[in-house]
């Protein structure tokens, strides 16, 4: 494999593993604003 070809590799890889981060971290975020919002609710009632 050429060294132009490699470094593409690298940086698509890298890329798509910076996007997965972004969105798993939205998710856990998510999660956690639904979990606290229902033992708020919970304690209202």
């Amino acid at each position: 494999m050429s060294s132009k070809r490699a470094m593409r590799q690298a940086q698509k890889q890298a890329y798509s593993k910076h996007r997965s981060n972004i969105t798993n971290s939205r998710l856990e975020f998510k999660k956690k604003l639904l979990l606290k919002n229902k033992v708020e609710k919970k304690n209202k009632n």
